[in-house]
């Protein structure tokens, strides 16, 4: 069995209730929700993998409006004792998950102006979202294995939110599709 994991619901429009297979949480936006909700599941229940589906602002500008799988995950919105951006005190600056992909930057906070993109482009990632530097980290604490997979759903400058509200169903669609192409169901 592997189990679905979303931040929002809306993320999940176009998929079925059921899906063979797979069971389905939503966890909430931001890292505290993700990391609760998930680990609350998987104390709960053995799971095969987790695929994470939901969306993301591009910060590469030579991404498409497309489905991206993430290779790694930083936080963009800590810094350590010496000040360092994107390190945290305690935990690792980047999770891996995999060889092939793209490398997103985690935060708690919807990333929707020019400023705050230009701090967090030089981090190394791609994309940037509120959960996956959560999902990675407390899934290898489990030792389960997982994958995520991102739709392009603004650019995360000026204006972002109103893009992500259009845009979301759309998302929502594309990701639902991968699934189908990725796993048969």
């Amino acid at each position: 069995m592997r189990l679905l994991v979303a931040a929002l619901e809306s993320e999940l429009v176009a998929f079925e209730p059921e899906l063979p297979g797979f069971a389905r949480l939503v966890t909430g936006p931001g890292k505290l929700q993700a990391t609760y909700a998930l680990t609350r599941a998987l104390d709960a229940a053995t799971y095969d993998e987790i695929v994470v589906v939901g969306t993301a602002g591009a910060i590469d500008a030579r991404l498409e409006a497309s489905v991206y799988e993430i290779s790694a995950a930083i936080q963009h919105d800590v810094t350590d004792i010496d000040g360092i951006v994107g390190q945290h005190v305690s935990l690792p600056a980047r999770v891996e998950v995999g060889p092939e992909g793209v490398a997103i930057a985690t935060g708690d906070h919807f990333v929707d102006d020019a400023e705050a993109v230009a701090v967090i482009r030089p981090l190394g990632a791609s994309l940037v979202d509120m959960e996956t530097y959560a999902y990675i980290w407390v899934a290898q604490r489990f030792g389960v294995p997982i994958r995520v997979f991102k739709a392009v759903s603004d650019r995360a400058q000026d204006g972002a939110i109103t893009d992500w509200h259009a845009a979301v169903t759309a998302c929502s669609h594309q990701l639902r599709d991968h699934l189908r192409e990725e796993y048969g169901v």
